[in-house]
């Protein structure tokens, strides 16, 4: 998203202006967005330069704006130390934009080197980005330092294969957990398990290096070694649970697999005496843009109900009961309320439709709402992709339940096809933001008004 805009309308006028609302709302977005960028997360924070090398490594889809900001603070403050490295990011969420690179300089003068990869699904050249990396860290000694910049989507865009695995069968069972609606912690103990980098394999390749990891936080409950399946830090999961995880969602797997899982080839462990120096902070994370929405609501005089920086469950169920919530909160409003919530929720995909779990949500929270008079909602993936579609998300209010008895639409056809991004790209109801080069999931803003409104 753009940079926030200043407030423009008076949340006393939302309900003579329905368009305000929804102004209000994509402005929150966009704050809460802005306060968890790679700009504004890294320029104060440097490491001191070791003896040896300083090596960046890193995947995601805040990786190459994690990177330009920690090079560019790099090169301000401690311009005559070493730095190299590379990082890998989903294709088109590089560096050329400008709010990522205002320098315009080329991949040619960087110091850290940026690649582009396949995501949700891996290519091969996730896999040669993961190969690179084992191969960059490979040989460093105990004077040498690896900063490690993780965020959400590495485990598609850094992916290697354990031995007897092929890619292909790895992409399938990420493709079968991905339609199953399993959570991204049960993905993400799967991954693990059959990667040759992951789970802390990457840190035990560098060691003795000392790593540093920096995170950007995508996953409910922000434990780190999810995060992109932790490839810089120790595994407390085992491969019996991968492979009940996998037999509890029905998906089946070739015998390689079932070998590779069986074998017990466990990854790094916490108590392993290799991770003894690194260190792990996790910058950003959902509940600090739901912050940075909630500051900017309440200097609005918007009373804030926060639910949560961790939801999960079925997206669209969700987005019922919170309609639920929504009109029973209106009841006795005297000023506008807003409802916030963070997390990730999953999709059980049983249709053919295209959408992600935001629109999911909105569509779910739409049906239930049936037209309510003062109520707006916005859902958006913070990384400015919705799946695997070209939007953020979308935006409802009463307004959209006229346009679609206008335009003989039925909600409820597209909900149970999971077709929830035809059907607000229809009402011209999606919010598309492009890439925003950060990802610390989901940011829901559901706006009630008074009766009274």
């Amino acid at each position: 998203m753009n940079a926030p805009s200043p407030r423009t309308v008076s949340p006393q006028a939302f309900g003579e202006r329905p368009e305000a609302a929804r102004a209000w709302l994509e402005r929150l977005g966009e704050i809460a967005v802005s306060a968890v960028h790679p700009d504004t997360l890294l320029p104060d924070r440097l490491p001191e330069p070791p003896a040896g090398r300083t090596l960046v490594v890193g995947a995601g889809k805040a990786a190459a704006a994690m990177a330009v900001a920690l090079e560019r603070a790099w090169d301000a403050h401690q311009p005559e130390a070493p730095l190299s490295g590379l990082v890998v990011t989903r294709y088109g969420h590089g560096p050329q934009a400008p709010d990522s690179d205002p320098s315009g300089e080329g991949d040619a003068e960087r110091r850290i080197e940026i690649l582009e990869a396949s995501h949700p699904m891996p290519d091969d050249l996730s896999e040669k980005a993961a190969q690179r990396m084992l191969e960059a860290v490979d040989g460093l000694g105990e004077d040498d330092l690896v900063i490690a910049l993780i965020s959400g989507g590495g485990s598609a865009l850094m992916t290697l294969p354990a031995p007897g695995v092929s890619l292909a069968e790895k992409q399938a069972i990420n493709k079968a957990l991905l339609r199953s609606g399993a959570p991204i912690g049960e993905i993400n103990t799967v991954r693990r398990h059959l990667s040759a980098i992951k789970g802390g394999r990457l840190a035990a390749a560098a060691h003795p290096a000392r790593v540093l990891t920096w995170l950007i936080s995508d996953v409910p409950g922000d434990e780190a070694s999810l995060i992109a399946s932790g490839p810089t830090l120790p595994d407390a999961s085992t491969p019996d649970e991968a492979l009940a995880i996998l037999e509890r969602r029905g998906i089946e797997v070739s015998a390689a697999v079932r070998q590779q899982l069986e074998a017990n080839h466990e990854s790094p462990r916490p108590d392993d005496p290799g991770f003894a120096r690194d260190e792990s902070e996790i910058l950003a994370r959902a509940r600090d843009a739901l912050a940075a929405g909630r500051a900017a609501a309440e200097a609005d005089a918007v009373e804030v109900r926060l639910l949560g920086d961790d939801l999960e469950g079925e997206a669209r169920e969700l987005g019922r009961e919170h309609a639920r919530m929504a009109l029973e909160a209106q009841a006795g409003l005297e000023r506008p309320l807003l409802i916030l919530s963070g997390g990730e929720t999953s999709v059980t995909v049983a249709g053919d439709g295209r959408g992600g779990r935001n629109v999911e949500y909105l569509l779910g929270l739409f049906t239930a709402l049936e037209g309510a008079a003062g109520i707006h909602a916005l859902a958006i993936d913070t990384d400015g992709i919705d799946g695997s579609e070209d939007n953020a998300g979308a935006i409802v209010g009463p307004g959209c339940w006229t346009r679609m008895r206008e335009r003989g639409l039925d909600a409820d056809a597209y909900l149970s096809r999971n077709d929830a991004y035809s059907f607000f790209e229809a009402l011209g109801d999606l919010i598309v933001t492009g890439p925003t080069r950060t990802n610390v999931n989901d940011f829901r803003a559901i706006l009630v008004l008074p009766r009274t409104s």
